[in-house]
């Protein structure tokens, strides 16, 4: 048995060793960013790895900038990408539901047509959806942000994927007992699948907080531009300022980084729920 387990320590050893030069390439970029975001000015175009003290005027430039409102941009962001997390859990939720509990003609071929477009690259529709949110007024708008994404087949297809998880049984018999399906999905179908969810909410929320094309197309003014528009606009603004751009930056990626952290087990197993069942 100390055989086993020393020899199960040595491999546990040996996959953290592994592991560290993989993370080393992925955490560089990110401590050099964060290291220009704190060094001096006169100490960042001599090239230097490690400053000699810690300066965070650039973290207060970024925010109290005359010509960049900042918290401006934060705050359109998160209410943009709160909007559409919380909608893509509503109507993708239902939209499984119905693909998981429901019995109605066509089903599979309706399934399959939301699943072809996922085949579609958003590249494609952009332009269209661009002359639609136009034609409506939505210009400049937080519509224009949030409506065309309040829907994804990659989420249904999450969802349902969950959904097909559960018992049948357990559906019919709470028809039997009066249960509708509104009520049903309330009170046992949405906390079961807390999880999943949770998953779906975490990986739309970092989308839409980095989507910078579309932002950049449907807005005009800092009052609904996004974070990730704001950071371009520090270079304009000053373009030999590595420093407060990399400030932006830090700033700009503490969200991401926040909820991969303290959401990662919860974006596992939410995306591997019902991996095996289709």
């Amino acid at each position: 048995m100390s055989g086993f387990t020393a020899r199960k320590n040595l491999t546990r050893l040996g996959n953290m060793l592994l592991n560290i030069p993989m993370l080393l390439v992925i955490l560089a970029p990110l401590i050099y960013t964060l290291l220009i975001s704190v060094m001096p000015p006169d100490e960042i175009y001599r090239n230097m790895l490690i400053p000699s003290s810690i300066n965070l005027n650039n973290y207060v430039n970024a925010f109290t900038h005359p010509a960049y409102n900042f918290l401006t941009f934060i705050r359109n962001s998160f209410i943009v990408s709160t909007s559409v997390m919380l909608g893509q859990m509503v109507t993708c939720s239902l939209a499984a539901f119905a693909f998981a509990f429901l019995d109605f003609r066509g089903k599979k071929w309706l399934f399959v047509l939301v699943l072809a477009t996922m085949m579609v690259p958003g590249e494609a529709t952009i332009i269209a959806n661009y002359l639609t949110v136009s034609r409506w007024g939505w210009l400049d708008s937080f519509q224009a942000l949030i409506v065309p994404y309040l829907t994804s087949a990659m989420g249904i297809f999450l969802l349902r994927q969950n959904y097909l998880t559960f018992s049948r049984e357990l559906h019919e018999a709470a028809q039997l007992d009066g249960c509708n399906n509104p009520r049903f999905m309330a009170s046992i179908v949405v906390p079961l699948s807390r999880p999943a969810l949770g998953a779906l909410g975490a990986y739309v929320f970092l989308n839409t907080w980095n989507q910078y094309m579309w932002p950049l197309l449907v807005t005009n003014s800092s009052n609904y531009r996004t974070v990730q528009i704001g950071i371009s606009m520090l270079y304009d603004i000053d373009a030999e300022s590595l420093g407060l751009m990399m400030a932006g930056v830090v700033i700009v990626i503490v969200p991401s980084l926040s909820i991969f952290i303290f959401m990662q087990k919860q974006l596992i197993n939410g995306l591997m729920a019902g991996a095996v069942k289709g």
